[in-house]
């Protein structure tokens, strides 16, 4: 434990990339196995479910302290982290408790989930009790489900690869899927005698991600060297047929084949030894449908006949890594597309109706696919991914093979009607809004966005919320309704559970409209008229 919390102060302490790799990798060195593999589990992104609410270890805080609720609550407010608040508040401790990471998790974490109050509060109080104010962070984090610290897995992969010099993209795809934290599986990670072609029949492959294009698309020289291909919102995912069994992954490395079967039934028609990376996307009618849409599947424990049929989805496939149980990542991206043609030509019909290709878009010249590109909504699409015809499927984002294009958001001027105080560094300042626009003579709320500010606006806005406080409700301000922002959002839909009836999809604040008034906000009747012009056509 103490090793694990020197290294997450470390990590937690500076910007610098070069210097996180080097705390872990110093960290991975020195630390036993097993504790090496719960550390990485845990710097991975990877975290059991909450084992004691928050609100217990609110309470035992407050006991154990003596203070009042409101001081805590303050407190909370200023700290802008619970888990922060609760060790700062506990009596001062200089010792570190040695208790090894593996143990403290397995033997002490892990079986409070299903024990009683009693029980739980003894050994949270014991465990505090020994513990200084940075283990008791990483402890509280560790307890309720929260733990976070500032580096990608990307980070962790080049961790490692420096430690074991095995290639990041074997370390990466010894990572991917579902593993343990064991000190086996940390043995077998760094060994560079282990076979690499012996993959696990449920293993996905590392997923490749693209970058915005944020220059003038013509600097990407001949089109003919680019495939255009139109940018589903759906769920990323590879499908995987091996050894007979067909397993769906998120690119998220959660594994979903329960959560849609008519894929899974489909996949089962593939050959054995195929690997497809692709989109997952609800489709009716030959068109798609907007991705709140399939989140009303995904949110759901039991699939009835009713929601299967009224919200089927497809599998849209861009990309080839496995062909005939051999690993063609590193082959031309048109190579790529050529064998999943093939594949995809051996499924039966009815499998062709759920797993098909996504279709490449042809255009002669740059300016020739900007014009098509015009046709996104329309189609419900968010503009085109471009990808270099030479190009292997690397691991992660790389800049230069593979380009999102997307098209210029959606714009709404809205007024802002409401504030909360953010979290963590931004927990003594309001950065949290919510913003109207008129129905007839009254502000009815639209959308929430905490981001696209800089700290100075941030800054002129709280003061702003401070000084034109209306009424309060608990953390939120009711605000004088005068200022006027720019909302930017991906998508807008009809939606019953919003006073607006309609929903947005990545609302952000694009500018603070400083030369308009609140008489200038836009009002339902626009929105309206956007979400009837934006109706997706069949495809």
């Amino acid at each position: 434990m103490k090793l694990f919390t020197d290294l997450y102060v470390e990590l937690d302490q500076t910007n610098k990339t070069n210097e996180k790799v080097e705390a872990m990798r110093f960290y991975f060195e020195r630390a036993d196995p097993h504790d090496a593999a719960w550390a990485l589990y845990f710097l991975s992104g990877r975290k059991p479910r909450q084992i004691v609410p928050s609100k217990k270890l609110r309470e035992w805080s407050l006991e154990l302290s003596g203070i009042p609720e409101w001081l805590f609550q303050e407190s909370r407010d200023t700290v802008g982290d619970s888990a922060e608040t609760i060790a700062l508040l506990l009596p001062n401790v200089t010792e570190m408790d040695d208790t090894p990471l593996h143990t403290l998790v397995e033997d002490q974490l892990l079986p409070l989930r299903s024990s009683d109050d009693d029980t739980q509060k003894q050994a949270v109080t014991e465990a505090w009790s020994r513990m200084n104010y940075s283990q008791r962070l990483v402890y509280n984090k560790l307890i309720t489900g929260a733990f976070r610290v500032g580096v990608s897995q990307l980070l962790v992969t080049r961790a490692l690869s420096q430690l074991s010099e095995l290639p990041t993209d074997v370390i990466a795809m010894r990572l991917m899927g579902e593993w343990t934290p064991s000190p086996e599986f940390f043995k077998q990670l760094l060994n560079p005698e282990l076979d690499t072609d012996e993959t696990p029949i449920a293993r996905p492959f590392p997923f490749h991600l693209a970058h915005q294009a944020d220059f003038p698309i013509n600097d990407l020289g001949n089109i003919s060297d680019w495939q255009a291909e139109w940018k589903w919102d759906g769920i990323r995912a590879q499908v995987i047929k091996r050894a007979d069994e067909v397993f769906i992954w998120s690119r998220g490395e959660d594994l979903m084949t329960e959560r849609f079967p008519e894929i899974e039934k489909a996949a089962r028609e593939l050959p054995n030894g195929t690997v497809i990376d692709g989109e997952i996307l609800p489709w009716l009618d030959g068109r798609v449908l907007p991705f709140t849409e399939l989140q009303k599947r995904i949110g759901r424990k039991n699939l009835s006949p009713k929601i299967l049929s009224e919200l089927p989805v497809i599998l849209q496939t861009y990309d080839l890594l496995e062909y005939e149980g051999r690993d063609i990542r590193q082959l031309e991206f048109k190579t790529r597309r050529e064998f999943l043609t093939d594949v995809m030509n051996t499924l039966p019909v009815d499998s062709q109706k759920v797993i098909f290709p996504t279709d490449k878009v042809e255009a002669a010249s740059w300016e020739h696919l900007t014009e098509i590109r015009e046709q996104s909504r329309s189609l419900g699409v968010e503009g085109f991914m471009l990808k270099e015809r030479n190009s292997p499927y690397r691991v992660g984002r790389h800049r230069g093979d593979w380009w999102k294009w997307k098209i210029d958001p959606l714009t709404i001027d809205c007024v802002l009607i409401y504030a909360q105080k953010g979290s963590g560094k931004r927990s003594n300042l309001f950065t949290d809004y919510t913003f109207a626009v008129w129905k007839g003579d009254e502000l009815v709320p639209f959308a929430k966005a905490y981001s696209g500010l800089t700290d100075a606006e941030i800054r002129k806005v709280d003061r702003f919320i401070r000084d034109n406080t209306v009424e309060t409700f608990g953390p939120v301000r009711n605000v004088k309704p005068e200022l006027v922002f720019e909302l930017a959002f991906e998508a807008i839909q009809r939606s019953t559970r919003h006073k607006s009836g309609v929903a947005v999809r990545f609302p952000r604040i694009s500018r603070w409209r400083e030369d308009k008034s609140i008489k200038d906000a836009d009002s339902l009747e626009i929105i309206h008229e956007m979400l009837d012009s934006l109706r997706p056509e069949p495809a």
